[in-house]
């Protein structure tokens, strides 16, 4: 979606209402999903081309600072409201040193409401998360789910996606962390991979769910244009994808392997034990307000989207110019629609069809009947107890069909 920013926007703009602001009131079930990105890798992955750069101890020290200033800026924008979740993700948050978490996390609590258990998540890689006094920092600073990088158990693999670590690493990462404490662990898995096929990607589930994560994300290799897998998948043609057809395999063999090994398959690339479906992410789907900080982070707060600057000297500017919060989307409703529609059908709930009547005044199954009625006879949608699901079939082509029905293209 493009990005329209907001002209003659006021220097303290109002909010909506983003929950309970009484200072020293602790949230229950309600608040913001607050997102802080940390925009530091050791090095870039050959897949990747979100924002990041190589990690030094001057630039963390600039961006560290200013996050800090942001929030506090935030907070006192937002008068101080209750946060639901933390999550800290990028790049490679686990590269900041533990004292330093401990202070963001302070400053978060003097300028947010924070309450007792909340879920408070680090994505960490195994090459920058090895010792068991590290995750126990981590526990004691208050952070109780960690999201493990673990993309293979196949150090081939490892070594095509650019990754600065082993699977070795990895098993001892993990190892440490459950020795530590935690007792929420999640690992990230990529498939579709150059020369990889069914056999050998269910043989990594195996190893994977054996291990018995709380959750697991499981994400399709996505080829991004001008990253280096993609130019050794096309220009160079060293790389070779599996088929479409195996690709659609791995998925559904993929999805039903974990799911017979207790794993609820919650979202299109997400599954958990029960009970540990991510809290955060849960928020995101059900269009729920999020609070984005630190470099390229997004927040969407009412019908406003804000999008912060992506580089340190345009992010530097923003919050030493008390900026934050002036640009942003206005969002109309015809897109929080399409994107009601767009989040709910990656989810195993589905889209509730009584609520989207409601917002909007007509019938989304009788406006796309015939569509509706292929995508049935095709087994990739389904409508039960009043909510339109993707099938498993159809969540491999779910985003041809959300931009059908979201959009009409």
């Amino acid at each position: 979606m493009g990005k329209i920013y907001g002209e003659g926007v006021p220097v303290k703009p109002a909010f909506p209402d983003v929950g309970n602001r009484k200072k020293g009131v602790k949230p229950n079930g309600k608040g913001l999903y607050l997102y802080i990105h940390v925009p530091f890798c050791r090095s870039r992955c050959s897949y990747c081309n979100f924002h990041s750069q190589a990690f030094n101890d001057t630039t963390f020290a600039w961006y560290y600072k200013l996050l800090l200033q942001e929030i506090a800026l935030w907070g006192r924008r937002l008068k101080r409201p209750p946060l639901r979740t933390i999550y800290f993700g990028g790049g490679t948050p686990s590269l900041i040193p533990l004292n330093q978490l401990d202070q963001i996390m302070k400053t978060l609590d003097k300028h947010f409401v924070l309450s007792e258990g909340m879920e408070v998540t680090l994505e960490a890689n195994p090459d920058s998360a090895q010792d068991v006094s590290y995750f126990r920092g981590l526990l004691s600073i208050g952070f109780n789910r960690l999201s493990l990088g673990m993309q293979s158990v196949n150090d081939r693999d490892l070594q095509i996606m650019g990754r600065p670590h082993s699977v070795g690493m990895t098993m001892q990462a993990y190892s440490s962390a459950r020795r530590a404490g935690f007792g929420n662990v999640g690992l990230d898995l990529i498939w579709g991979l150059p020369g990889q096929r069914l056999k050998a990607w269910l043989d990594q589930l195996k190893v994977v769910a054996e291990m018995r994560p709380e959750h697991i994300s499981s994400y399709n290799l996505t080829l991004e244009s001008g990253t280096v897998m993609a130019k050794r998948c096309g220009e160079s043609g060293d790389l070779v994808l599996p088929t479409d057809t195996e690709q659609g395999r791995m998925f559904i063999y993929g999805a039903e392997y974990l799911e017979s090994m207790g794993y609820m398959h919650y979202e299109v690339s997400n599954f958990a034990r029960m009970g540990f479906m991510s809290v955060h992410n849960s928020g995101y789907w059900s269009g729920s307000d999020y609070l984005g900080l630190g470099p390229s982070a997004v927040s969407t707060l009412g019908k406003r989207r804000f999008t912060t600057p992506r580089y340190m000297d345009e992010y530097d500017a923003y919050v030493r110019g008390d900026m934050v919060g002036n640009d942003f989307e206005e969002l109309t409703e015809k897109d929080l629609l399409a994107e009601m529609i767009m989040l709910s059908l990656r989810t195993s709930r589905g889209l509730d069809l009584k609520d989207f009547r409601e917002r909007t005044g007509y019938d989304l199954v009788k406006r796309h009947e015939q569509l509706i009625s292929a995508l049935h006879r095709e087994n990739l949608v389904r409508i039960n107890q009043g909510r339109l699901r993707l099938t498993k079939n159809g969540m491999l082509v779910s985003n041809v069909i959300i931009q059908r029905l979201a959009f009409g293209e």
